[in-house]
């Protein structure tokens, strides 16, 4: 155990030489597998900067590897697009939304997304758009609450994130399917070169003259990547660890969070009901696989020990 934490604790000649050797090896293997870019190269530096500047930040950025493998593997998807693994789902997932929660409007049914396109209001595309940007710093703050609070809990938290994440990416690739302003914007027809689109959310940028979920949506691995909604997950496993850890009222903020996330995702067009209800089932089940696995399996159970030993 004390060999483990002065891992976490020290700088030696082994751990400089292996986050160095990490750090060249992930620029030469990026460059090779999605192309240099700018967003590789600040990791690299908030990486290495946490690592050497205090025995804190080092545990700290090594318990948030988690996150960065996460980002890695989301980035790393760009190479293999997954329309080109399987058919994409447009159609056929427009229909049964409409046929499940479709809203009677004029004279003619609608898929919410569609009603909402056309009763949008400058009061809810505001409130939408900070719910909607709460996805990013929301799990990311709570994981660093986690982190200062209780370790075990931290790494519980992260590697549960990470699980649902592989989920959803692999469905991603099962089932790749449109996001509803794809057929607002270009009807049926399947067009690999379509890029990322803002869908309602540019009217919260619009609003503000800014250019924030524009430059978001810029870096989206997939465009055909909409069900499961994991942006409609993460707050389900945030929430789930909120009363986990006995979070008192911080439990109604994060659960108000949440429902204004879901909300969010189908008032601007990101997402049908099926793809939020897609991504809480994702969550569930990251978190009970997580459950399962680190508790039942000795393996993964001192893993996790050993892991929790260095960042302690």
């Amino acid at each position: 155990m004390s060999g483990a934490v002065n891992q976490g604790s020290v700088v030696n000649t082994r751990s400089i030489l292996i986050v160095s050797f990490l750090s060249v090896a992930y620029l030469l293997l990026s460059s090779w597998v999605v192309g240099f870019k700018s967003d590789q190269v600040v990791l690299l530096v908030i990486f290495n900067t946490l690592f050497y500047a205090s025995a804190i930040t080092r545990k700290f950025i090594l318990g948030f590897s988690v996150f960065i493998v996460y980002w890695i593997i989301f980035d790393y998807m760009k190479a293999v697009p997954n329309y080109n693994v399987n058919t994409v789902h447009i159609a056929d997932l427009y229909n049964l939304e409409k046929h499940l929660f479709g809203i009677n409007y004029n004279g003619h049914l609608l898929t919410p997304n569609e009603y909402w396109k056309v009763n949008s209001t400058t009061f809810l595309d505001v409130i939408a758009g900070l719910f909607y940007i709460c996805w990013i710093p929301v799990p990311l703050g709570f994981a660093t609450y986690l982190f200062f609070k209780d370790r075990r809990e931290f790494l519980s938290f992260a590697t549960t994130f990470l699980l649902a994440n592989l989920i959803g990416f692999i469905i991603y690739y099962a089932f790749p399917a449109a996001p509803p302003w794809y057929i607002q914007e270009h009807g049926f027809v399947f067009n690999a070169a379509t890029p990322g689109n803002t869908g309602g959310l540019s009217r919260f940028d619009s609003y503000f003259d800014i250019q924030l979920f524009h430059s978001l949506y810029q870096k989206g691995s997939n465009v055909f990547a909409a069900m499961p909604s994991l942006h409609s997950a993460y707050p389900v496993i945030v929430i789930y660890y909120a009363f986990r850890n006995h979070l008192g009222f911080m439990k109604v903020v994060l659960g108000t969070v949440m429902v204004g996330i879901w909300l969010t995702a189908i008032y601007t067009s990101h997402h049908y009901v099926l793809d939020v209800l897609a991504g809480i089932i994702t969550a569930i089940v990251g978190i009970n696989l997580f459950n399962l696995l680190f508790t039942k399996v000795p393996f993964l159970t001192r893993l996790l020990d050993k892991y929790e030993a260095i960042i302690k």
